[in-house]
């Protein structure tokens, strides 16, 4: 009786919830519950189950974020790549092309960027996802200082799409003045930002305040350091601001 009850429990045990096999549901949970690591682990060992074709596109594409999302380039990359090579991927082809321009802007790859923008694009001008590219292409030309072509194309986010998620960010984009600058704090607590930036004058550096809004209506009081003509400079300029143990980000 006891062999039976350990056999029993073992073979429920196996082909029950203890070891049920995940499925891409569980994927996409832990995706939006932003556990990489899982996500990572559960779409390797659903890449092993002899999925539909369509469902292994995107349980790559979701490796392939999850490495994004954890700085880890050169695999997301390499998968991004793979998806796009592959025709029976279209379905995902779209979110793999977003993805690989993620990665390229994350390198600093910014003409890169816009070659893979142009491509998609020219491919697919009707995709639900083109508000979101034409926010990549004007960011990427702002890293390279190419205001014009970044104000054509803010511009054509605001007035093709003007409901979509990245218009606010477009709007705030085109009302920003055309240089670089370091950003290295934002908070909503103003008191705070103005104390920030009695410290960087001290450090003899210029630094000052810009309030914008946050997606959720909360006003956020940004300080930023420098007036910038070109990249190379803010890079420089961020290079020492980070030595002096600051939080910094290049803007645009």
């Amino acid at each position: 009786m006891f062999k039976f009850l350990l056999l029993f429990v073992f073979v429920f045990s196996a082909s029950g919830p203890l070891g049920a096999a995940p499925v891409l549901s569980d994927l996409q949970s832990a995706i939006m519950d932003e556990d990489y690591a899982k996500a990572k682990t559960l779409a390797r060992d659903l890449l092993i189950q002899h999925l539909p074709s369509v469902q292994q596109a995107e349980v790559r594409y979701y490796l392939g974020l999850s490495h994004l999302r954890t700085g880890e380039y050169t695999e997301a990359h390499d998968i991004f790549r793979k998806i796009l090579s592959d025709r029976s991927a279209d379905d995902v082809a779209d979110k793999a092309a977003v993805g690989l321009i993620d990665v390229l802007y994350a390198q600093g790859e910014y003409e890169k960027v816009l070659r893979e923008a142009t491509k998609l694009v020219s491919r697919r001008r009707a995709s639900d996802m083109m508000s979101l590219v034409l926010l990549r292409s004007a960011r990427a030309n702002l890293k390279l200082g190419r205001w014009n072509q970044a104000r054509e194309a803010l511009e054509q986010v605001v007035a093709q799409y003007p409901d979509s998620f990245e218009a606010p960010v477009a709007r705030q984009l085109l009302d920003e003045k055309q240089y670089f600058s370091v950003q290295v704090g934002a908070f909503g607590d103003e008191g705070r930002a103005h104390q920030l930036v009695r410290d960087l004058n001290t450090r003899g550096e210029y630094a000052y305040i810009i309030e914008a809004k946050a997606a959720d209506g909360r006003v956020l009081y940004r300080v930023r350091v420098g007036k910038l003509t070109s990249l190379e400079e803010a890079r420089g300029l961020e290079s020492r601001l980070s030595g002096f143990g600051y939080p910094t980000l290049i803007y645009p």
